[in-house]
Order: structure tokens, then C-alpha cells, then sequence
């Protein structure tokens, strides 16, 4: 809980004096998730050293807040990660990220992020001011285009987008804001396929974000997503090749989603 009294004060201050009621943002459709909606990954690590090995589990949880945001109704969505196990001895992780987003304009107001994964560690409140084009974070101000997303709900808003809405080359283009710099990601959809976990056989959208290359990855499409083909479009199967093996996410545990999953064969 130690994480909750970091930044404890700082949240409840920035809830209580965003009072200004935005009057230009866009009205967004979403049919893909709701509240109260819950899911749980395993995650694995794979490499020539340690073979394949659980690392972890990740959570995410929708829910409504408790207080309006620039005077507007907003979801709170918490995404937790952390490492298990063996995998704590030399890699342990203890993640949270917090992102306020506006339920209609499905933009954020807020960001949190707490950070520990091995000897680094990053902490960072960032809030949004749409209607001015800037952010301000711990450390910086910065410019901002119209609907920019934080990595959190730019997921998120993924997930409210169908095929109609890619380009003729099967392209998306997203703002997010990341580290007090923007950056526009592209997301390839690369067809639909069958795919097995340990839930079922599910008919999913197979998806790639582009990534920023560096210390964690060297291609700059690392990540495949596989998402259901129905209206949920929930996240069943990640893979990420990183500069050092390989990470798997796979969906064990899901609850209170906005629509049945008609993409599930068996």
C-alpha cells in the first residue's frame, strides 16, 4: 500500500481543483468493454538461459470513479503487474499504471505510473488539459495534439475501433504521450486467425503496435496482440520478442465484460 500514500495526496488534490467543464470533445463510441470488467494474464519469459519460465501475472480492472474529472464522468483503469517466484531472485517487478478517462471522448485526464522492475524504478503523475493542448507531468509541460492517449488508454481506445476504421493498407495511426514526449504509433492489422489458449480456441483480430526501439526492444514491431473478433475485442494472447528472449501474456481469468464472447469455438 505503500505506492496508494506516494502519490495519495497528489491525486486527491488534482480531482478536487480540476474544475473547468470541457465543452469541444469529441463523442466517441464504444462497445467494447464496461464496468467492473476484470482480467488476469500469466506471463512468461523465454530464453536460451532460463528456458520457459512463468515470470508473473498482470491485472486489469475497469471501474467507474468515485469523483469526476474537469467535471466530467470518467473511468479509472488500473493495470498491475508483477513477477513470481523464482523470476523475483534476479528480475522482481512490482508495476502500476492509473489512467482517468473521459467516457465519452475516451481521452485521459490522468496518468500514474509507479514503476519498479529490477534496479530501475520510475514514478510519474501526469495530467491532461485537452482543451489547452498541454500536459504537465513531474518533470515537464508539454504540448500536446487533440486526443492524445497515454499507453494505458490508448489501449483501451484500441479496443473501441473495428476494421472499418484502419486504412486502406490495414493502418492506424495513435498519439500517445510517453516519458513527457509524444509519439504517433502505427497498428498494423495483419488478419484474423484461430488461436488456443488455455481458456478455448477463440477466432481473433491479430494486431501489431509499432514500438520505440531501444533497451527493451530492437524491431520496431515486436509486439503481436491477439484480440477477439466480436465487439469486446478483449485481449487474449500477446507476444513481445525483446533484446534479450522473449514475453508471452495469456488470459486466464476474465469477468463482467460488456458483451458475451461469440468469438470463442470451443
Amino acid at each position: 500500500m505503500k505506492h496508494l500514500r506516494n502519490y495519495g495526496f497528489f491525486l486527491g488534490f488534482v480531482l478536487l481543483s480540476l474544475i473547468t467543464t470541457g465543452q469541444n470533445l469529441r463523442k466517441h463510441l464504444n462497445e467494447a468493454f464496461d464496468d467492473k470488467e476484470f482480467t488476469r494474464y500469466s506471463v512468461y519469459y523465454n530464453s536460451m538461459i532460463t528456458g520457459n519460465v512463468t515470470a508473473g501475472e498482470a491485472t486489469i480492472e475497469v471501474k467507474t470513479s468515485k469523483q469526476n474529472v474537469f467535471d466530467r464522468e470518467v473511468w479509472q483503469i488500473v493495470g498491475e503487474g508483477k513477477s513470481k517466484g523464482a523470476f523475483n531472485w534476479f528480475f522482481k517487478v512490482r508495476d502500476r499504471f492509473e489512467s482517468f478517462v473521459d467516457k465519452e471522448a475516451y481521452i485521459p485526464y490522468v496518468f500514474v505510473r509507479r514503476t519498479k522492475e529490477g534496479s530501475y524504478e520510475k514514478d510519474d503523475d501526469v495530467v491532461f488539459y485537452h482543451e489547452d493542448g498541454f500536459a504537465v507531468s513531474r518533470t515537464a509541460k508539454t504540448t500536446i495534439p487533440p486526443n492524445v492517449q497515454d499507453f494505458v488508454s490508448a489501449l483501451f481506445y484500441m479496443r473501441t475501433l473495428s476494421i472499418s476504421n484502419f486504412d486502406a493498407d490495414s493502418n492506424y495511426f495513435i498519439d500517445f504521450l510517453l516519458n513527457d514526449s509524444v509519439y504517433v504509433s502505427k497498428v498494423k492489422f495483419e488478419g484474423i486467425e484461430n488461436v488456443k489458449i488455455g481458456l478455448g480456441t477463440f477466432r481473433c483480430l491479430k494486431i501489431a503496435p509499432m514500438m520505440a526501439t531501444g533497451e527493451v526492444f530492437s524491431d520496431a514491431y515486436p509486439v503481436i496482440v491477439w484480440v477477439t473478433d466480436d465487439k469486446n475485442h478483449l485481449p487474449i494472447l500477446a507476444e513481445a520478442k525483446v533484446v534479450v528472449g522473449s514475453v508471452k501474456m495469456e488470459l486466464v481469468e476474465f469477468k463482467h465484460l460488456k458483451n458475451s464472447i461469440e468469438a470463442k469455438l470451443d
